[in-house]
């Protein structure tokens, strides 16, 4: 089922992520020929599907929900955490099977019977990429946890004396291991999902469904 036929405004257009979801991301469109297999550089930003009607815009994760909600996008497709973390009002029709990781609290190795409980002192440092999540985290635990807000190597925060914990995105674990540290609890398990604009997915339903329906297929 193709999507021909349609003018620019009815165009239906989808974000895609930069960074870690983006080859899956491109491979999944692919694989659903909705993208070319040889597409465009990561330095265009906008580009033509492979069928009229379709067009594809690429940005940073935590914009892509922005433009989703706001309805530059239709459809887009971001990792969990950065949804929930920003708490969009957009709906999540499909999970995606790649971006696999978990949101994790982490702590020094020396001081992981001191915090495994986390029966911390009652403003403990936090570091992290992710201060909504984490403060709502510790609150349900009845902690008031000092945030400290980084948008780079997380890891450093409590090895230098600026946290005395980070909450941050775990794969594999190494990059915790190389920096002393040691995961102690699991916030979220997140990986990839396709998310759309409440408007579109009423005001272009059929067409919506129609590309839904090729990515499920793809994902089979």
């Amino acid at each position: 089922m193709g999507v021909r036929n349609v003018s620019i405004g009815e165009e239906i257009r989808i974000a895609l992520p930069k960074g870690r979801l983006e080859a899956d991301a491109r491979a999944l469109f692919v694989a659903a020929g909705l993208m070319a297999e040889n597409g465009p550089a990561s330095r265009v930003l906008l580009w033509p599907g492979q069928e009229p009607g379709v067009a594809f815009l690429l940005a940073k994760p935590a914009d892509v929900p922005v433009y989703v909600e706001h309805g530059v996008a239709d459809l887009g497709v971001v990792g969990l955490d950065v949804l929930r973390e920003g708490q969009y009002d957009v709906y999540e029709p499909m999970l995606l099977p790649f971006g696999h990781c978990r949101l994790s609290v982490a702590v020094p190795k020396d001081k992981v019977n001191t915090y495994h409980s986390l029966r911390l002192h009652p403003n403990p440092r936090v570091a992290t990429k992710y201060p909504n999540l984490a403060r709502a985290f510790f609150h349900a635990r009845g902690v008031s946890p000092e945030i400290i807000p980084l948008s780079g190597s997380v890891e450093l925060g409590p090895l230098v004396g600026l946290a005395d914990v980070i909450v941050d995105l775990v794969q594999t674990g190494r990059t915790l291991r190389e920096n002393g540290l040691v995961e102690v609890r699991v916030i979220l398990h997140s990986q990839a999902v396709l998310i759309a604009n409440r408007a579109s997915y009423r005001l272009k339903e059929a067409r919506v469904k129609a590309i839904l329906e090729r990515l499920q297929r793809a994902v089979k």
